[in-house]
């Protein structure tokens, strides 16, 4: 699916304009990435380190999404498209389905450097898409949003936003005897990662039910999360929760 066969999302489709970031917000990313790379480089799992180089992201210039996409289009299939803002579950839904990654152009201010209440360019390139250079995360990522665009019982489609949240947002994953942090809620905030890495938050063995009967908690620093041993674990709970949906036990 293309650009131009997308439906829900097409109202929000735009074109990055680079040229037009000013020297003050290219400060205001390497900031940000100042701020969080040390510690991800010792507390962020293999998987996005490696996807970090990957996708070229630079430590001191905002990313031109076109070349970002070109060079995981070849890999994973995945493309990072950009959109005017926060996207309706339907919009945002088909274009997971369609792996293109709705991803905001905005960067927040100086004066928010610790919190912003919607995602921004930071939060969706440095925190998301170098997961999208791994083969079964990509996959994981395509096969929930085309799940989700086939489903319009609004409970069923909180529940699964669940696996979501502690997978994709906020998950955790173990390597050997290290708990790393892959989520993009962790990776994009330096409070949030150190409250994993401060032993502040509970941290549990993934498991489907668990993370489906676990409600969400935005406005506040995650009290439980889920450790996966692998991404092959992430990607059969997807398949599992698909079956569940189809037999109406969810």
């Amino acid at each position: 699916m293309t650009t131009e066969t997308l439906v829900a999302a097409a109202p929000y489709l735009m074109e990055q304009n680079f040229s037009a970031y000013t020297d003050e917000q290219h400060a205001v990313w390497a900031e940000l990435v100042g701020r969080v790379l040390p510690e991800l480089e010792k507390y962020a799992a293999r998987a996005y380190l490696d996807g970090f180089q990957i996708i070229g992201l630079q430590k001191d210039r905002l990313p031109r999404l076109a070349s970002i996409s070109a060079r995981l289009e070849p890999r994973t299939g995945w493309n990072s498209t950009p959109v005017s803002g926060f996207l309706p579950a339907p919009a945002f839904f088909e274009m997971l389905a369609a792996r293109r990654f709705p991803t905001t152009t905005w960067l927040r201010n100086m004066e928010s450097l610790e919190y912003t209440p919607e995602p921004d360019i930071f939060h969706d390139v440095f925190g998301h898409v170098p997961m999208h250079a791994n083969k079964v995360f990509a996959d994981f990522l395509q096969h929930y949003g085309r799940v989700c665009a086939s489903i319009e019982d609004q409970a069923v489609l909180e529940k699964l936003g669940r696996l979501f949240w502690y997978t994709v947002e906020f998950g955790l994953m173990r390597e050997g005897s290290e708990i790393k942090v892959y989520g993009s809620g962790l990776i994009s905030s330096h409070g949030e990662c150190q409250n994993v890495v401060e032993g502040k938050c509970a941290v549990h063995d993934f498991s489907l039910d668990e993370v489906l009967d676990t409600p969400v908690k935005v406005d506040e620093f995650q009290k439980v999360l889920f450790a996966i041993e692998s991404f092959d674990q992430m990607y059969e709970a997807m398949h599992e929760a698909e079956q569940r949906v189809l037999q109406n036990s969810l």
